[in-house]
């Protein structure tokens, strides 16, 4: 069958190609290599002290002879091997048992001082051989380096070990500061080149890997984030590189996620349309958060998982605000069908927290068919960003991802306190959403008074009415129409008969339910 022999010679490619590359083990370092490195190559490792080059070359060893694969690692530091191995005890990689077993650590220091490049040449060339190791690191090589004179032994050197490695088939990494002066030689020589870099922006330390050459295959430009953990060097490739090309397919039957609150359903014709982003925007207080939790809760009661991922609040303190308002929500936290996932207000990177929520949900994919998420602070995510410029782009890649796992968003958005204009601080964040949802305070006769509009809804029908909502033991509620103008100036006139817009009685409220005039419908499709 044609079809059958195509996917056969598909996964003999796919054979032949992991044949060809060595896996280096660090979390998706191979996403962005498109596979891992190239078996038998040389590759470059540059970055300043306390960038993460040790820490990344022990854990690529112990990453390796973890596949029973075996290695070389040659310190030409002045550091003792044992005090360097001193180190990297404590992270989560290292084992004992395979160093001396798997991982062989020498000091060339000495035969380097004593006899040059060529003795280290035939010290490598014996140790590799001896040890059967497939991948072998040196650590410190420009130690050697003193003069003109020894630049043109170090060249020779890096040309004959390219022979020795290639012959042996051993995966060869030089580790060195980045010392552009002194490391271009070798760049020129070998196959690929890896750069860590740390910098300092404001009181931030910023760590990031680029690969800036890789001879022989495609890969991930530009720089990544790095993290480095208990479980050692991590990587998050930049989002709206790694997810450039969305797959055009996007999902099934659309259906309507309403929010259980009958008169801000029917604002939304029924509900938002399932795989779509919707932004709450408004000031501290409005009730954004109670809003997405209404969201999360109605959907769990239609049997629909949902996703809290949040920043400000703990989850023993979200339930509580959501019992006191009987939303109800612990209920469905112990049954499991809303998850609560709280980011402490640390220092984030900005990758590494869309790669949380992503691969979260991709997780789940199996299991559910239809999930909500709300993200209570998209402020999170623009305080982990520190290039401002990335933000538009970032956004798109994420949303786009969001869309893709067919799982229906709301982010809130925060507004200044006191400010009467409505500036959207993060107004990208609008271009790429469908909908725009604004909660407001507005003052009208002594009184403050929280309203709602629907700003834009993509793609479906809504109601463009101005309505007042109040919270309260039951939640949220919406009134079904409201009488003032210029409320979004937040600072409002009333129109009408004054005794309509007064705080009503409950007697007085069925009345003007009754007379109240009905609203405008709008949007478009």
């Amino acid at each position: 069958m044609p079809g059958k022999s195509s996917s056969y010679q598909s996964e003999v490619e796919n054979i032949k190609k992991a044949e060809r590359r060595l896996a280096s083990g660090v979390p998706r370092l191979d996403y962005i290599l498109k596979g891992g490195f190239l078996k038998g190559s040389i590759y470059s490792v540059i970055g300043p002290p306390g960038s993460g080059k040790t820490v990344y070359a022990n854990q690529l060893c112990f990453n390796h002879a973890s596949g029973r694969g075996r290695s070389v690692y040659i310190s030409i530091l002045v550091e003792s091997i044992t005090k360097m191995l001193g180190h990297i005890e404590d992270f989560t990689f290292f084992r004992p048992e395979l160093v001396n077993s798997q991982i062989f650590y020498f000091s060339g220091y000495g035969i380097l001082k004593s006899d040059g490049f060529r003795g280290l040449l035939t010290m490598i060339r014996n140790a590799v051989k001896e040890h059967q190791a497939d991948l072998l690191i040196l650590d410190g090589l420009e130690s050697g380096i003193s003069d003109r004179n020894g630049m043109l032994e170090f060249k020779e050197f890096i040309h004959e070990l390219q022979g020795v490695t290639a012959l042996l088939n051993c995966t060869t990494f030089l580790l060195s500061p980045a010392n552009h002066d002194r490391t271009m030689p070798q760049n020129n020589l070998v196959d690929g080149i890896m750069e860590f870099t740390r910098d300092l922006l404001g009181p931030r330390s910023v760590h990031e890997v680029a690969i800036h050459k890789f001879r022989g295959s495609d890969f991930l430009q530009g720089k990544h984030e790095v993290e480095i953990t208990d479980d050692g060097v991590q990587i998050h490739p930049r989002t709206e590189v790694q997810f450039a090309d969305p797959p055009e397919n996007a999902t099934e039957e659309r259906i309507r996620m309403g929010f259980g609150i009958t008169s801000f359903d029917q604002m939304l014709t029924g509900g938002l349309l399932s795989g779509t982003c919707t932004v709450l925007l408004g000031a501290p207080g409005t009730g954004k958060t109670i809003l997405g939790l209404h969201f999360l809760v109605e959907g769990a009661k239609q049997g629909q998982s949902g996703i809290y991922f949040g920043f400000y609040e703990p989850p023993p303190r979200l339930i509580e605000k959501a019992e006191r308002l009987g939303l109800g929500l612990k209920k469905w936290v112990d049954e499991g069908l809303i998850q609560l996932i709280w980011q402490p207000p640390l220092e984030h990177y900005l990758d590494s927290l869309a790669e949380q929520l992503l691969e979260k949900l991709r997780t789940e994919t199996q299991n559910v068919s239809r999930r909500r998420l709300f993200i209570d602070g998209v402020e999170g995510f623009r305080n982990a960003n520190v290039y401002p410029d990335r933000a538009s782009r970032f956004m798109s890649a994420f949303t786009n991802q969001l869309r893709m796992l067919d799982v229906t968003s709301l982010i809130t958005e925060e507004l200044p306190l006191f400010k009467p204009e409505l500036d959207m601080p993060n107004p990208e964040l609008a271009n790429v959403v469908e909908g725009v949802v604004l909660l407001r305070y507005v003052e009208l006769q002594s009184q403050i008074r929280r309203l709602l509009s629907i700003m834009k809804m993509r793609e479906s029908e809504y109601d463009t009415g101005i309505r007042e909502f109040k919270i309260t033991g039951l939640g949220v509620e919406v009134t079904d129409s409201f009488t003032a103008e210029a409320v979004l100036t937040g600072q409002g006139r009333l129109i009408g008969p004054p005794s309509q817009a007064k705080p009503a009685t409950k007697k007085k409220a069925k009345t003007k339910k009754k007379s109240a005039g009905k609203s405008r419908k709008g949007g478009r499709r």
